[in-house]
């Protein structure tokens, strides 16, 4: 045996023999590195592998065969250029290929399907928007419900990979939003706004460390090239109802300014049914009752959003730039339930009749400024300053009938005004020790304060009284600061990146009371260290491996905290818990890269003070459950993925996922609760290509039983949705004709254990839609360089307060 391995060694040694090292070095005619070119290694005419470029603007090959060989390069704004041909002979190592930018104006714009929707690269995946035509006419929500490895439940909650608890930005930009404010925002949201959706399992240091599963960061659009330029989109859709959306994007470069303005405005009216069965059990397991709920929402959803920006050069080094947005949300709503209370034989025994109108305005103002400046060629620092505002008011109209003789006729209103400010400041320094190692450090501060009042009557009488049982004025100020140091540097093959992040948070909040609720307050602060790294060897050309680990933190949020009383239903509340504690993770990741073909993941969580839905009974509140949320207990995942790009033809791309996770969660909720399952998410989009003027898709997904509560068991759920794209108008303009939810069995649906009860809950919405979009692009445009500075780089960097 020991002379057959010496054999083989041997024979791999011509093999070592006749490969070698090299780096390509691609420089703009600044001299400034490329970040992001794509250079393809040539041999004997036929490209042998393909590298993008990193921050300093190398591309590293590993293991050339023997033979001539040479570089292809391009970049966007840039001609594209080929390398002379090197051979092993000539033993040399490195070279520097200096690009220069195309100054042409472009006579047309054709955009086409060559971009694939999904893409995994630098420890992201990225969703791009527009690169799938089933994506048109749809809210980002609903976008995000069907990303590889995204699942959104039925409070709004988003999981990633599995893992709950996720951080969502926008531009870069946290929305300090959580359970049913960010749905509207998202479910209001058009998708023709986005340009990327990504999604970041394992940030960095520089990144907050908030968001136990990662963070989805969503990119709006903004258009770079140099020159007047822009475009419009008219979306009409048609469900169980009518829906538009339109969108208008402007941009312009000259000089030293650059200016972009966006609006959008969309109207729709939406449907959800909610139908739940609720068994009360005895002690002995035997249904004591049963409450069979079947509910129906309707409505209209209005939104209108405006976002403008300007990024001033003051010099070559300097670049200052201001950002002004707002968003105007109004949704009127009417929901018509009935709930019927059956006897342990089936028959019934009362049956309760509700409305409800709701009227709920969302106003968000924005002011963000940024400043960019180059020290040196080796140094930089960044600085942004944000401010953002909501208010957000509900008023909210109950009216409950009992169906009998004799029966009764309630009727309660309620007034719940919300104010919410933010101010944050963060400032970044980058120092590039050499051509292989750059270090970083930075500091950020954010502080938010909330008012939150709930204003209930009842009407007895005829007069509408205050009810000071269920009414609260809710006070709430944080304060988060940060400070992180990070590492990377490249050696060879290896690359590494270390960072080390501390938060210190402190709360106060205010309960004030009435004359029948004591005043309360309670204050909390804590501190901790979230180290992160990762660690990658590129064995080849072809081969990559990667090691991520990180430690995060999901903090209660304000409306996690509030201890006032929220109306779901007659027979349940939801209220807030004071006493909730943050939720800590570890994350660890390996992964696989073979080309720019086939990734695959196995990953690990271990979450401490898990969140979880708690289910209470108040003695002032008879037959009424209380839906909350504490810290139950711990949460294992362990995740094995698997994605894919391929072109199997040069007419048809194929980009999907699969993602199986087992979970096991534990914890004490008035008894001992252990709780495990094993979940596959399936996830595939099929482009197509039609001659020159037509586009196709047919994509896709499906999730098998999953679980993201203790108590919560999940059901299948998926969809199928196809579109076709046509461009018009000398490619001026496409086309696009979509239809989600083909055989609309994208329904939520599950199983919930309260304490001595059950709940089955299946919810459908209009998730089936014919979509018909059409976009005109206008304007002169040149094709131009990616900027090194300016506000618009700041903006894709994530930070959370």
């Amino acid at each position: 045996m020991t002379r057959t391995l010496l054999l083989f060694l041997l024979a791999l040694l011509p093999l070592g023999g006749f490969a070698q090292q090299f780096t390509l070095i691609v420089v703009k005619e600044n001299a400034q590195p490329a970040d992001g070119a794509t250079v393809k290694l040539i041999q004997a005419n036929k490209q042998a592998s393909m590298i993008v470029t990193n921050a300093r603007g190398q591309a590293r090959f590993q293991n050339i065969a023997q033979g001539a060989f040479s570089f292809s390069v391009t970049y966007t704004g840039y001609q594209p250029q080929t390398t002379r041909s090197y051979t092993i002979a000539e033993n040399i190592k490195q070279d520097t290929i200096r690009i220069q930018a195309l100054s042409t104006v472009l006579k047309e714009v054709n955009i086409t399907a060559k971009t694939p929707p999904v893409e995994v690269k630098q420890g992201k995946v990225i969703v791009n928007v527009d690169a799938s035509v089933t994506n048109v006419g749809a809210t980002v929500l609903e976008v995000l419900e069907k990303s590889p490895g995204v699942m959104v439940d039925r409070n709004g909650g988003i999981a990633l990979q599995g893992k709950p608890g996720v951080l969502v930005m926008i531009d870069g930009k946290p929305t300090y939003l959580s359970g049913a404010d960010l749905n509207n925002l998202l479910s209001s949201m058009s998708s023709t706004q986005v340009a990327q959706i990504e999604l970041i399992a394992n940030p960095t240091a520089r990144y907050d460390a908030s968001g136990n599963a990662g963070i989805i960061n969503i990119k709006t659009k903004k258009n770079r090239q140099k020159g007047f330029n822009g475009s419009v989109t008219a979306t009409v859709a048609q469900g169980v109802y009518f829906k538009t959306n339109n969108t208008l994007t402007l941009n312009y470069r000259a000089g030293r300014v650059s200016t972009f303005f966006n609006y959008n405005i969309s109207r729709q009216k939406y449907l959800t049914n909610l139908y739940a069965l609720r068994k009360y059990t005895g002690a002995d397991g035997a249904t004591t009752a049963t409450l069979d709920q079947p509910s129906h929402f309707t409505g209209t959803l209005l939104n209108n959003t405006a976002k403008a920006g300007l990024d001033y050069e003051v010099s070559p080094k300097t670049t200052v730039g201001i950002v002004l947005g707002g968003t105007m949300i109004h949704r009127e709503g009417n929901n018509t339930a009935s709930a019927r209370w059956l006897n342990p034989s089936g028959a019934a025994d009362s049956v309760i009749a509700t409305d409800n109108a709701n009227n709920s305005r969302f106003k968000n103002g924005q002011v963000s400024l940024s400043l960019r400046h180059a020290i040196s060629k080796n140094q930089d620092i960044s600085a942004d300053a944000d401010w953002l505002h909501y208010n957000i008011t509900s008023d909210q109209n109950f009216n409950n009938r009992l169906q009998t003789t004799g029966g009764y006729n309630e009727s309660t209103r309620a007034n719940i005004p919300t104010t919410i400010n933010i101010f944050t400041g963060k400032a970044d320094y980058t120092l590039k020790t050499d051509s292989d190692g750059q270090f970083q450090a930075g500091w950020k501060s954010a502080h938010s304060s909330t008012d939150n009042s709930a204003g209930y009557q009842n009407l007895n009488a005829g007069q509408w009284t205050d009810d000071l049982t269920r009414s609260n004025h809710f006070l709430y100020s944080e304060n988060i600061h940060a400070v992180y140091t990070q590492w990377e540097r490249k050696h060879k093959a290896i690359s590494y990146q270390v960072g080390l992040r501390y938060e210190h948070t402190d709360y106060h909040a205010h309960q004030l009371g009435n004359v029948l609720q004591k005043d309360s307050a309670f204050s909390r602060n804590y501190g901790s260290f979230f180290p992160s790294g990762n660690f990658s060897y590129q064995a080849d050309t072809a081969n990559s491996f990667t090691l991520t680990v990180s430690r995060r933190i999901d903090r209660p949020v304000y409306q996690t905290l509030n201890p006032f009383y929220f109306i779901i239903n007659k027979y349940t509340y939801q209220t807030g818990n004071p006493y909730i504690l943050p939720q800590y993770s570890w994350n660890l990741e390996l992964s696989h890269q073979y080309k720019n073909l086939l990734t695959t993941t196995v990953s690990y969580s271990n979450i401490n003070n898990y969140f979880s839905q708690i289910f209470l009974s108040d003695p002032t509140l008879a037959g009424i459950l209380l839906y909350t949320q504490g810290n139950v207990g711990r949460t294992y995942i362990i995740g094995v993925s698997e994605a894919i790009t391929a072109s199997p033809t040069n007419w048809w791309t194929l980009t999907a996922q699969a993602l199986y996770n087992y979970k096991k969660l534990s914890g004490f909720n008035g008894n001992h609760y252990t709780s495990d399952i094993n979940q596959l998410n399936l996830n595939a989009s099929n482009q197509f290509t039609m001659g020159k003027r037509f586009t196709g898709e047919v994509s896709g997904f499906y999730t098998t039983r999953a679980r993201n509560d203790v108590q919560e068991r999940l059901y299948p759920t998926g969809q199928l949705s196809a579109g076709l794209g046509m461009s018009v108008f000398k490619k001026k303009a496409t086309l696009k004709l979509s239809m989600r939810d083909i055989f609309y069995t994208n329904a939520m649906e599950g199983l919930t254990q309260f304490p001595n009860a059950t709940e089955y809950f299946k919810i459908k919405r209009d998730s089936r839609v014919v979509v018909l979009a059409f976009t005109y692009r206008f304007g002169k445009t040149f094709k131009t360089a990616k900027r090194d500075n300016g506000a618009a780089d700041e903006m894709q960097r994530v930070g959370n307060g």
